[in-house]
């Protein structure tokens, strides 16, 4: 077996089943989460003790600045040259996390898009600033109505890449997500997803850990990133869900309930896209979250390959 992935939405279990996994088979751990790989972002991102990490070996965790970025090819090529280095040393990789942009990337290959372009950015940028990004998400309805109907009309990052590769190449990006899928082959590697039975059951994980991540001074860490003063809610790290609630909270005053309120909307919204996502992949074996023998069901699987 090249690896086994373990994925599923935001509070779904996926760590605590990756590190009792790991008590029992032999693997090290590749996060597969594009906030984990940000240093100093630890509380929000509910990112492995340092204790964890000493335990298990992980990778891909704390390589990027808050000020830097890192992208799904990054991810990909990172990713498999570790998978190489852990099978050689006689291990299983297990990738785990909930960027479904990064294993999609793994699991079907990158699409052929072009690179960004910074003018053309900065000028989508000033249009969202003059008309805000829900005008510009209609506009993105226009040209490219299927990318439109998944993406919410405040997520800037993804509407700004969608109408940079319209303004750029003059096809919608659905369409070249569409071309690549008809030639993409069957992924390798086996994915198991851990999904809620009941969407009650998600939402309350979801508030007892935004709970939780208070009272371990989550806005503390917010706070010293928005002292440094070279970090702004533009960057991808503060656009993590979380961060860029907490960060607008600091910066106007919220009283705490608006906070913890805005924070798990997010996350249910995050959640919501990552199930959509998984949806879409029909060979994903579903873990249902509520299960109890989660772990043997893996390592069965792991033994029988």
């Amino acid at each position: 077996m090249q690896a086994l992935c373990l994925t599923g939405p935001t509070a779904s279990g996926k760590s605590a089943v990756a590190l009792a996994l790991a008590g029992r088979v032999p693997v090290e751990i590749i996060s597969a989460d594009s906030a984990l790989v940000y240093r100093g972002m630890d509380v929000g991102t509910a990112k492995p003790t340092l204790a964890e990490r000493a335990a298990v070996p992980h990778h891909l965790i704390d390589i990027r600045d808050p000020s830097e970025s890192y992208s799904a090819a990054e991810f990909v090529r990172d990713a498999n040259r570790l998978m190489q280095e852990i099978r050689a040393r006689g291990r299983l990789p297990l990738l785990v996390g909930g960027t479904m942009l990064y294993i999609k990337a793994l699991l079907h290959g990158l699409d052929d898009l072009p690179a960004a372009d910074p003018a053309l950015r900065q000028q989508l940028e000033q249009q969202a600033a003059e008309r805000g990004w829900p005008a510009l998400h209609a506009e993105l309805a226009r040209v490219d109505p299927t990318t439109a109907a998944r993406l919410a009309p405040l997520d800037s990052q993804r509407i700004q890449r969608a109408l940079e590769i319209w303004h750029l190449t003059g096809t919608p990006l659905s369409r070249l997500h569409a071309l690549k899928k008809e030639a993409a082959e069957p992924p390798p590697i086996p994915v198991f997803s851990i999904e809620p039975q009941e969407r009650a059951w998600l939402h309350e994980r979801i508030a007892r850990r935004f709970d939780a991540m208070l009272e371990q001074g989550f806005l503390d860490e917010v706070a010293a990133l928005r002292a440094r003063g070279d970090l702004s809610p533009a960057l991808p790290s503060i656009r993590c869900v979380g961060y860029r609630q907490a960060w607008q909270a600091l910066q106007e005053g919220w009283p705490p309930d608006e906070l913890r309120a805005r924070a798990i909307a997010a996350t249910r919204q995050l959640c919501k896209r990552q199930l959509t996502w998984l949806r879409a992949m029909p060979n994903r074996r579903v873990l249902p979250a509520q299960e109890e023998n989660l772990v043997d069901r893996l390592k069965r699987f792991w033994l029988e390959c």
